[in-house]
């Protein structure tokens, strides 16, 4: 923090239209407690910095391995415990940094992540958490007639319903049914609609849980829509997915394991004023 102005250093990324707000914790020292106010406050649109979630990177605990943690908020400040587009940022931006170096590993509460980021091309590579709790040909009533809802947790749970012209499909609608369909109480779910362009591309759309809005884009989302697809027959092993924002995201399943890669973007660094946002550090 700097000075009287009572400021804080923020950086400003995307993976695919999927932006998030980084702060570097380790100077910081802002308690776990205080971080879900915080993430309401700077991800508010118009009123905040806006993005679509919060995320501290700080140095590892004694009692928890990998490289540096991090502690993910959603803009609602509900904790998640994986977003892949933003593992793909905090990859890139820990290098940067200096808290890794190119090729590191660094814990959230889905597990370690493994991660590859290329600063110069702006490029980062994740290794999700092992896919579980797949679960496939699940029938439920949207308000739209039944639906065929396929289901896995790829760090975070996400459904995945397939159609033959996602563009046409009212996520906003129908992805608040499906978040928080009886089915997945009471946690509820993310929300994917996906259509099978061919065998080597999709293209999917997701209303997230914590964002509780359609994004333009998600990780763990496409992980799970190309995990499912290709559980279903209906892909192969590797897959380019065009996220709503019109970014691909490369999906790779290799033995039980899922592979994310894409472009990773620094917006801008700078400072936030703390009073602005009616947050202050005791």
């Amino acid at each position: 923090m700097s000075g009287k102005a009572r400021t804080v250093p923020i950086h400003k990324l995307h993976g695919c239209g999927n932006d998030f707000v980084f702060i570097d914790n380790r100077a910081l020292g802002l308690p776990v407690a205080a971080m879900p106010d915080w993430a309401r406050s700077v991800c508010r649109r118009a009123f905040g910095v806006g993005a679509d979630g919060l995320v501290f990177l700080d140095e590892t605990p004694k009692d928890r391995e990998g490289d540096y943690i991090w502690h993910f908020y959603n803009a609602d400040g509900s904790r998640a415990e994986m977003c892949g587009n933003a593992s793909r940022c905090a990859a890139l931006l820990a290098v940067e940094l200096g808290f890794a170096g190119p090729k590191h590993v660094f814990g959230t509460d889905a597990g370690l992540i493994r991660a590859e980021a290329d600063v110069a091309a702006g490029m980062a590579k994740v290794e999700l958490t092992p896919p579980r709790d797949l679960t496939l040909g699940i029938e439920l009533d949207l308000g739209e007639g039944r639906d065929m809802v396929h289901f896995v947790n790829t760090g975070v749970p996400h459904a995945v319903v397939f159609k033959r012209d996602a563009s046409t499909v009212d996520v906003r609608t129908l992805g608040a049914a499906l978040r928080r369909h009886t089915h997945f109480a009471p946690a509820g779910t993310n929300a994917n609609f996906a259509q099978v362009i061919d065998r080597r591309n999709i293209h999917l759309r997701t209303f997230e849980r914590g964002v509780e809005d359609e994004t333009y884009a998600c990780g763990t989302g496409a992980a799970a829509g190309a995990f499912i697809a290709h559980a279903l027959g209906l892909t192969e092993s590797t897959v380019n997915v065009r996220s709503s924002g019109g970014e691909i995201l490369g999906i790779s399943i290799e033995g039980g394991s899922v592979f994310l890669s894409g472009k990773a973007v620094r917006v801008f660094s700078g400072e936030m004023f703390l009073e602005g946002l009616g947050l202050a550090l005791a």
